[in-house]
């Protein structure tokens, strides 16, 4: 069998009929490389949010599973419409359910686990040459019951069915092209990443970046799958998510709840120089710290008042320029 390619591409990047073509353009393209595709899709847009809002408009306390239920309908519009757009292309392709792929999870609504994934209808799919896009974010219960991931659960989707499939890569496509040293919104001079380890990618993700799914990268270590995240806007390369391990190296600067700073990057614990630089810029500018932690690959330091953004860009010229990238 072909190479098969898992694509993901978030609500931003489906919310409307334009950007859904751009999307089919992305994967036509992969598909005339004689690849077989599956494609995970979020719900376009505030979809979700919407949903959210409207049922509690009709209740305050929604039971849990008929709140699946309905979010789970988002993704389902995505798939329907993207499926639509490729075959008035003309190219095949179908959409699937969670569980009419095969996801099967365990009995937690919102926040559920998934337990076991049957390929065989996804498998059959591609045998007859189709564009397989399925929706994220959820599966089905032992009581045939629709389960969701919580947020981000797409992603967690998408890396779980590429290692199903025992995918050559598995692409997660955002309006972002990349992962970097530090918020690009908040920090001027950031650098694009071309390369983290899982580990490191987690003590991201752990730390409140919201690039992927926790549970996203769990999952792609323990198979060994290749995480590619991608601007669905650009061609630029992006970010490769692996088992690679580079030490000593400073790979970014996140900060959490406004008071917490973190600094990541495999072997950091015996990076002396970047703790003694980290100390003096606290000192200079006369910080209140609580609490400094070192880890392998983090340090955390939480500070007694709110962390101004400049700290973030002090921190970054002085430590990621200091290392090659």
């Amino acid at each position: 069998m072909k190479d098969i390619i898992v694509l993901k591409f978030g609500g931003s990047s489906v919310a409307d009929n334009e950007k859904l073509k751009i999307v089919a353009e992305k994967i036509i393209n992969m598909y005339e490389k004689n690849n077989n595709i599956v494609v995970i899709l979020s719900a376009q847009g505030k979809m979700t949010d919407k949903l959210i809002e409207e049922a509690k408009e009709l209740a305050k306390n929604a039971e849990k599973r008929e709140m699946d239920a309905l979010i789970s309908c988002g993704e389902q519009m995505s798939a329907a419409k993207l499926s639509i757009l490729l075959n008035s292309l003309g190219y095949k392709a179908i959409s699937l359910t969670g569980w009419q792929a095969g996801v099967y999870t365990d009995n937690t609504n919102q926040n559920a686990l998934i337990q076991n994934i049957n390929t065989e209808r996804i498998l059959k799919e591609l045998e007859q040459k189709h564009i397989v896009i399925i929706t994220g974010f959820q599966g089905i219960n032992e009581n045939l019951d629709i389960t969701t991931f919580g947020r981000g659960g797409s992603d967690t989707s998408a890396v779980a069915i590429a290692a199903a499939l025992n995918a050559k890569n598995c692409y997660i496509f955002s309006d972002v092209d990349g992962i970097y040293t530090a918020d690009p919104n908040k920090v001027n001079g950031t650098k694009k990443l071309h390369a983290l380890s899982y580990d490191e990618m987690l003590e991201i993700s752990s730390e409140g970046a919201k690039v992927l799914h926790n549970r996203c990268i769990e999952i792609g270590e323990k198979f060994k799958i290749p995480i590619i995240t991608k601007s669905t806007f650009n061609n630029r390369s992006g970010t490769v998510i692996s088992d690679i391990i580079e030490e000593n190296t400073i790979k970014s600067i996140i900060k959490k709840d406004l008071s917490r700073v973190s600094i990541v990057g495999n072997g950091i614990i015996r990076n002396i120089e970047a703790m003694k630089e980290v100390l003096n810029i606290i000192q200079k500018n006369k910080l209140d710290m609580l609490e400094f932690d070192v880890t392998e690959s983090k340090i955390s330091i939480t500070f007694k008042n709110l962390v101004d953004d400049d700290i973030l860009e002090e921190i970054q010229n002085n430590l990621i320029k200091k290392e090659s990238i």
